[in-house]
C-alpha cells in the first residue's frame, strides 16, 4: 500500500487503528480551521492557505480515491475513478486561483480558466453518486429517480430564485456587458443545486454495498456544496476572499473525501471479517424520509411562491414554471407510485395465496409460537399428522404437546439456539415426541426458526422411520432365527459386564455352549428341521436364564449365556452356583425335541469361564469357548469349567496340528499292514491296514494320539482318505504279484455318512486300481447313537453291492452294537479287545465273549478277535468258536517287504495245531498293548 493510502488506511505500518485515523483527520481540519479563523498570523500567508492548501487537500483527495480505485475492482470502482477526477478538477482551480493572486499579486479576473475548473467539478461527482447508488430494477424505478432529482433540484431552484439568483440574472440582462460573470454567478449555485438534489435524492438509495465509504463520500460531498452556497450568496460573494473560514470547509470536504474510500477498506477488515451490525431502528426512520422527500420538495417550493407572494414581490416566470414542474412531476410519480402499489398488492396477495396454498396444502405441520411458548397459529396439517384439529391447538402451550421425558432436552436445545447468533445458525433441528389426539405419541422432527422473538417449526412426523431405524438396529445385533442378541450384541454386553460399577466382580461368567450332534439333525431330517431345533433351543435357553442376564446365538449350533456377578466374594459358592446354572441348561438343552412327527435328541457341550481382574471381554469369551471345546473332547454332553491350564493346551493341540499339516504334505506317513489269521489252520485270511507316523528319529507312531490332541476333523478326514487309498492301491499290486489276499480298513461311520465321496471314492478306486471283489473290507467303526441308521444302512448296501465286505468293529463295547447287529448288512464281527484281554483269567467276561461268539454263529457270520497277544487266549477263544484273530500271539504291523515274506510263507504257527513252530521272519519284535496304541514299532 502506498504511504498515501497508509495514511487513510486503519492500520498503518506502525499499526494505528481506525480511531486514531479520524482523530488524527480531525486534528488537521480543526488546525485549518483555526488557521483561517485567526486569519494564518498574516494576509500573504492565509492568501497561500485560501489557495494552494485548498489545491493540496484536493490534490490529496484525487490521489487517494485513484490508488483506491485502482486497488479494488467490482461496480464501484469507476465511481471512486470519478471522484478522483472531481476533486483533481477542484484541485487545478484553487492552483490556478492562487497563481493570480499569490505567483502574479493580480485580483482573479472574471471569468478565467479557473472558473472552467470549478465547473467540471460537478459533473463528475453527480456521475459518481449515480454509480454509488443502488440502481433501479425496473424503468418505473428509474422515472421516480429522476422525478425525485427533479422535486427536490426544483424546490431549491425556486427557493434560490426568490432569494438570489432573479436579482443576479435582472442585473444580467441590465448590463448586457457583464453577461459572462453574470452567467458564471448563475451557474456555480445551478450546479450546485443539481448536486445537493443529486446528494439527497441517491441518500436514501445508495447501494448496500462499502456502506460507510458511500455514507462518507456523500457527506464530503454535502460539506463541499454547503460551502460553495455560501460562497454564491450574495451577502459573502462580494467581500469574500481567500484564506476566510469559509475554505475550512472545503478543506475539511477533501480530506473527507480522501478519507471515504479507506474506511471502506476498514469496514472490510474488521475483526471477524463481518460488517459491523446495523441499527434496527434506523431503518424504518429511513424508510419514512425517503418516502416523504418528493413532498418535502413540493413543500420547499410551495415555500419559496409563498415567499414572495408574503413580501409583496411579483412572482417570477421563472418561479411559476418551476412550480409547476414539479408540481406535474409530483403528480406524475404519485400516479407512478400508485400503478406501482397496485401491481406489487395483486403481487402480495398472489404470493399470499401462493404461500397459504403451500401452508395449507403441505404434509408438515407448520407452527409459530410466541416468545411464552403459546401456539399462535398452527396449520391445518395438524389433523392428518396430529390426528388433532388446528383450532384445538391454537392458544395451547407448547410444553403441553411435548413427551414429559423430551421438554428438557426441546428447552435446553431452544435456549441454545436463542443465544447462538443468527447469522451464525440460522436454524436447528429438534426430534422430540408430541402427543397425538388418541393419546399417544408421535416422533416428530421440527426445523425451528426464530420468528419476531418467537419460534416457526416446521414438524413432519418420522415414527415410521423411528421405528425402521429401531428395527434395523434390533436386526443389526440379534439373531434373525433365534431373535437372540447375535455375536456382537453379546459382545457389547460383556464388555458392559466387565466395565462400570461390576468391573471388579468375580462373580461374572460367560457360558458357551455347543450342540452335540446338531450336524447330524441336518444331514438326517433337513436343515428345516435345524432350524427349527435351533429355535427351539434359543427359546430353552431364554427361558432358562435370569432376569439380568443375557443369552446370545453365536451362530451355527453355537449358544452363548452373560450370567452377571451378583457381589458376591464367596469364590467358591460362586462357582458353584454357577455350576449348578450350566448344568441346569445342559439339561434343559438335552430334552428331546418335537420337530414334526420326529423326536430329535442332541446334547449340549458348555464351557465356563469366570472373569478376572483386568481380563478383557475377547479374552473372558475366548477362556469360554477353549472350555466349550474341552468338555467336547472329554466326551461330550458335559459341563467344564476354565482352567490354565487349557490354553497352553491349545498352544499344543495348535503346534500339533501344523506337524500333522506338514507330515501329510511331505509324505511322512507309511502303510503296515497286520495279519488276520485263521485260528483253525494259521492261514492268513485277510491283512489290516494300518497308517503309522515316521518320526524324525525314523521310528513309526500310530497317528491317534496327534489326531486326539489336535482335533482336527480336516486332518483326520484327510489322513482317512489316504488310507483308504494307499490300502487298495498295495492291495491291488499284491493281487498281481501272486498274493491275492483281502484287505481290511476302518473307517468310522461318519465318514461313511457324509454327502461327500466316500462311496464315490471307493467305488472309482476299485475300478481304476482293479481291485478284485471280495478284497476289500470296511470296518464301520464307533457307535455313536446319534447316527442315523437308516442313512448308514443305504450307504452300508451300496458298499456290498459292490463287492465290498463289512465288519462291524469293536463288537461288545458300545451300547448300539446289538441294534446295529440286527439292522446293518455285516459280514464280519471284529470283538473289541477289552473281551479279548480277560477272557482267560474272568470267567465273568468268558462267558460273555462265548455268547456273543455264539450269536455270530448262529447268525452265519464270520468273527475276527482283535488283541490276541497269547497263546492261551487263542486256545480258549478257538473253543467258544472264534474264527479268526489278529495280534501279538501271530504278528505284529508289517511293512509291505515283510507282508509279502509272510504272505509266500502262507500261515502261522497256533497254539494248539500240530506242525512245526517256525522262527518269525524280520526277528524279535518289541511286544505290544495292541494293535492301535502309540507304540513304536521297528522302521523300515
Amino acid at each position: 500500500m502506498s504511504a498515501l493510502g497508509a495514511l487513510f488506511s486503519p492500520r498503518s505500518a506502525v499499526g494505528s487503528t481506525g480511531t486514531r485515523s479520524r482523530i488524527l483527520l480531525g486534528l488537521v481540519c480543526a488546525g485549518y480551521s483555526v488557521g483561517a479563523a485567526v486569519g494564518w498570523g498574516s494576509p500573504r500567508v492565509a492568501v497561500f492557505m485560501g489557495d494552494f492548501g485548498l489545491a493540496a487537500a484536493a490534490l490529496i483527495a484525487a490521489v487517494s480515491c485513484l490508488l483506491y480505485a485502482r486497488a479494488v475492482g467490482g461496480r464501484l470502482r469507476p465511481a471512486w475513478l470519478l471522484f478522483s477526477l472531481s476533486s483533481l478538477m477542484a484541485a487545478c482551480g484553487n492552483a490556478v486561483w492562487g497563481w493570480y493572486e499569490v505567483i502574479l499579486g493580480v485580483p482573479v479576473p472574471a471569468p478565467s480558466l479557473a472558473d472552467v475548473f470549478f465547473l467540471c467539478f460537478a459533473p463528475p461527482a453527480i456521475v459518481g453518486l449515480l454509480v454509488l447508488a443502488k440502481r433501479p430494477v425496473t424503468r418505473a424505478g428509474w422515472i421516480c429517480l429522476g422525478l425525485d432529482a427533479w422535486l427536490i433540484g426544483g424546490s431549491l431552484l425556486t427557493l434560490a430564485w426568490s432569494l438570489a439568483l432573479a436579482h443576479t440574472a435582472h442585473l444580467a440582462g441590465a448590463e448586457e456587458a457583464n453577461v459572462a460573470p453574470a452567467a458564471l454567478s448563475l451557474a456555480y449555485p445551478l450546479l450546485d443545486i443539481v448536486l445537493v438534489s443529486m446528494v439527497l435524492a441517491l441518500h436514501f438509495r445508495r447501494s448496500g454495498v462499502n456502506r460507510s465509504a458511500v455514507n462518507t463520500a456523500i457527506a464530503a460531498l454535502a460539506l463541499t456544496v454547503l460551502s460553495d452556497a455560501v460562497f454564491t450568496s450574495p451577502l459573502l460573494r462580494s467581500t469574500y476572499h481567500s484564506g476566510q473560514l469559509l475554505d475550512a470547509g472545503w478543506f475539511a470536504g477533501s480530506l473527507l473525501l480522501a478519507y471515504a474510500p479507506w474506511a471502506a477498506r476498514r469496514a472490510a477488515r474488521a475483526p471477524g471479517g463481518a460488517a459491523p451490525p446495523r441499527a434496527v431502528g434506523s431503518r424504518p426512520i429511513a424508510g419514512s424520509l425517503a418516502a416523504l422527500t418528493p413532498y418535502l420538495a413540493a413543500a420547499v417550493c410551495t415555500l419559496g411562491i409563498l415567499y414572495n407572494v408574503v413580501d409583496g414581490r411579483r412572482v417570477d416566470r421563472v418561479v411559476i414554471f418551476t412550480g409547476c414542474t414539479v408540481v406535474l412531476a409530483l403528480v406524475v410519480r404519485q400516479g407512478i407510485m400508485l400503478l406501482d402499489n397496485i401491481s406489487l398488492t395483486q403481487e402480495l396477495a398472489q404470493k399470499e395465496n401462493h404461500f397459504r396454498s403451500l401452508v395449507q396444502g403441505s404434509s408438515d405441520v407448520i407452527m409459530i409460537a410466541a416468545p411464552d411458548g403459546t401456539l399462535r397459529y398452527v396449520s391445518p396439517a395438524a389433523a392428518g399428522v396430529y390426528g388433532r384439529d388446528a383450532e384445538d391447538l391454537v392458544g395451547a402451550e407448547l410444553s403441553s404437546i411435548i413427551h414429559p421425558e423430551d421438554l428438557g432436552r426441546f428447552v435446553h436445545e431452544v435456549r441454545r439456539f436463542l443465544a447462538a447468533p443468527p447469522h451464525e445458525e440460522p436454524t436447528t433441528r429438534i426430534e422430540c415426541r408430541f402427543r397425538s389426539g388418541a393419546g399417544d405419541w408421535l416422533n416428530v422432527e421440527s426445523t425451528v426458526n426464530r420468528h419476531q422473538g418467537g419460534l416457526l417449526l416446521n414438524s413432519r412426523d418420522v415414527t415410521e422411520r423411528v421405528r425402521l431405524q429401531a428395527q434395523l438396529q434390533h436386526n443389526a445385533e440379534h439373531d434373525p432365527l433365534t431373535d437372540l442378541p447375535n455375536r456382537a450384541l453379546f459382545t457389547a454386553r460383556v464388555r458392559q459386564a466387565l466395565g462400570g460399577r461390576r468391573a471388579s466382580d468375580p462373580g461374572t461368567a460367560v457360558l458357551f455352549i455347543d450342540l452335540d450332534g446338531f450336524k447330524q439333525v441336518n444331514d438326517t431330517i433337513g436343515h428345516q428341521a435345524g432350524d427349527e431345533l435351533l429355535i427351539q433351543a434359543g427359546r430353552r435357553l431364554q427361558d432358562s436364564v435370569r432376569a439380568g442376564d443375557t443369552a446370545a446365538r453365536l451362530g451355527g449350533d453355537e449358544f452363548a449365556a452373560l450370567i452377571v456377578g451378583d457381589g458376591t466374594r464367596d469364590q467358591g459358592a460362586r462357582e458353584y452356583q454357577v455350576h449348578e446354572i450350566a448344568e441346569r441348561l445342559r439339561l434343559t438343552l438335552s430334552q428331546p425335541y418335537r420337530i414334526g412327527p420326529n423326536e430329535v435328541r442332541v446334547a449340549a457341550s458348555i464351557g465356563v469361564a469366570f472373569a478376572e481382574p483386568a481380563i478383557s471381554p475377547t479374552d473372558l469369551m475366548r477362556n469360554a469357548d477353549l472350555a466349550m471345546y474341552r468338555a467336547k473332547a472329554g466326551g461330550k454332553d458335559r459341563v467344564e469349567l476354565y482352567a490354565p491350564q487349557m490354553q497352553a493346551d491349545v498352544v499344543r493341540r495348535s503346534e500339533l496340528a501344523a506337524r500333522l499339516r506338514s507330515a501329510l504334505r511331505d509324505g511322512e506317513f507309511a502303510l503296515l499292514h497286520q495279519p488276520v489269521v485263521h485260528l483253525a489252520s494259521g492261514s492268513v485270511a485277510a491283512v489290516a491296514a494300518q497308517a503309522r507316523w515316521r518320526s524324525a528319529q525314523g521310528i513309526l507312531f500310530t497317528p491317534a494320539e496327534f489326531l486326539r490332541v489336535s482335533g482336527d476333523d480336516d486332518r483326520t478326514a484327510e489322513l482317512g482318505r489316504w488310507l483308504l487309498e494307499e490300502a487298495v492301491a498295495q492291495a491291488a499290486d499284491r493281487a498281481r504279484a501272486g498274493h491275492p489276499v483281502a484287505v481290511s480298513v476302518r473307517l468310522p461311520a461318519a465318514r461313511l455318512l457324509e454327502t461327500g465321496p466316500p462311496l464315490g471314492s471307493i467305488e472309482a478306486l476299485l475300478t481304476r486300481h482293479g481291485l478284485p471283489s471280495g478284497a476289500l473290507m470296511i470296518e464301520v467303526a464307533d457307535s455313536d447313537p446319534r447316527i442315523s441308521f437308516d442313512a448308514l444302512e443305504q450307504r452300508l448296501v451300496a458298499l456290498r453291492r459292490l463287492g465290498v465286505r463289512i465288519a462291524l468293529d469293536g463288537f461288545g463295547s458300545g451300547f448300539a452294537a446289538i441294534n446295529a447287529l440286527r439292522r446293518l448288512p455285516i459280514d464280519v464281527l471284529k470283538l473289541d479287545r477289552t473281551l479279548v484281554e480277560g477272557v482267560v483269567e474272568s470267567a465273568r467276561l468268558h462267558k460273555i465273549t462265548s455268547g456273543l461268539l455264539r450269536i455270530a454263529g448262529d447268525l452265519g457270520l464270520q468273527s475276527v478277535a482283535d488283541g490276541v497277544d497269547v497263546p492261551e487266549q487263542v486256545l480258549a477263544l478257538r473253543a467258544m468258536g472264534c474264527t479268526h484273530g489278529q495280534g501279538m500271539a501271530f504278528s505284529g504291523p508289517l511293512d509291505e517287504y515283510r507282508l509279502r515274506r509272510a504272505l509266500v510263507r502262507g500261515e502261522f504257527p497256533v497254539a494248539g495245531v500240530p506242525g512245526p513252530r517256525p522262527v518269525m521272519a524280520g526277528g524279535s519284535i518289541p511286544l505290544l498293548t495292541g494293535s492301535h496304541t502309540e507304540t513304536p514299532v521297528p522302521p523300515t
